[in-house]
């Protein structure tokens, strides 16, 4: 590795043609640099320089040295380049991690950030079971509720609240629900993630500090949110979804909140990488555009 610097600091000199400018570039003294340069001819056995208290001139094994010498030295600030752009500019692949809910809301969330930088391409891997971030080199899980992984590093960047909805059809045909314990009544379509034995519990908050938990019997229930929500919006029965994703439908009037003042505890949203160093661009541009996004959604809270 000594050798290598060597050449690099004889490449150097030669292109600036003076010990002095070289040191300055390469923030030593012009004796240091002399030093490494009469350690360099040492090393290989010929002499690679005239020096004069005026000039400096290659001699012929110089000459043909300095080529290889060049080439290495260009080779390394290509590699510095390519990591510089990495760093500043979003490129290469993202591979990405979230949860099957999450499908839409992300297609919407990354499209614009795609769209600005044609050198970055989208890996994205939809899965409710953990994901192994090292093993299948992701670069960014998104993870929903408490993060107690000390392996890896997880960012809090916003938080999802369940709200309880209808299609007012259905409202209209079974009768609108007034207190919490109305609700196991009623028909209901619930998220199920691939693996799991049973339909999570539901908890809600309500006025002064209320709380109810709900294990209601599905109807339907499926890992898929998107399927979910059309069931319900064609006036299936009751659903729990984030706020954030039904935001288009309760403006529209295509469902209705059920219960308004009871919604669930907000749920944290996580940017989780494997790495603890500094992260590459693709990866600092996809986290701030969905703390972007969870910030222009907004909370509910009950």
């Amino acid at each position: 590795m000594e050798h290598l610097r060597r050449m690099a600091i004889f490449a150097t000199v030669v292109q600036r043609r003076a010990m002095r400018v070289a040191a300055q570039e390469l923030g030593m003294t012009p004796s240091a640099v002399s030093q490494q340069i009469r350690a360099l001819e040492q090393a290989i056995g010929v002499t690679l320089l005239h020096r004069s208290t005026r000039r400096l001139s290659l001699t012929e094994a110089g000459e043909r040295y300095y080529t290889g010498c060049a080439a290495m030295l260009a080779a390394a600030r290509s590699a510095e380049d390519a990591l510089a752009s990495l760093r500043d500019e979003p490129e290469g692949e993202l591979r990405l991690a979230a949860p099957v809910g999450f499908a839409r809301w992300i297609g919407r969330t990354l499209v614009p950030l795609l769209a600005a930088h044609p050198r970055l391409t989208l890996s994205l891997r939809l899965e409710d079971t953990p994901t192994d971030l090292i093993g299948e080199r992701i670069d960014l899980a998104l993870r929903v509720g408490e993060w107690a992984d000390s392996s890896l590093v997880a960012r809090r960047i916003g938080a999802m609240a369940l709200i309880v909805v209808a299609a007012p059809e259905y409202l209209a045909r079974r009768g609108q629900p007034h207190a919490p314990g109305d609700l196991a009544a009623h028909d209901w379509l619930l998220a199920r993630p691939l693996g799991a034995a049973a339909v999570r519990s539901l908890h809600l908050k309500g006025p002064a500090g209320a709380t109810t938990e709900l294990r209601p019997a599905a109807r339907v229930f499926s890992n898929d949110h998107l399927s979910l929500q059309q069931m319900c919006i064609a006036g299936l029965g009751l659903a729990a979804f984030a706020a954030q994703d039904v935001t288009d439908d309760l403006a529209s009037g295509r469902l209705v909140r059920v219960l308004p003042e009871w919604a669930s505890a907000p749920l944290g949203i996580h940017a989780v990488t494997p790495r603890r160093d500094a992260q590459p661009a693709k990866v600092r541009h996809a986290v701030l555009a969905f703390q972007a996004a969870l910030g222009a959604a907004g909370q509910v809270t009950g």
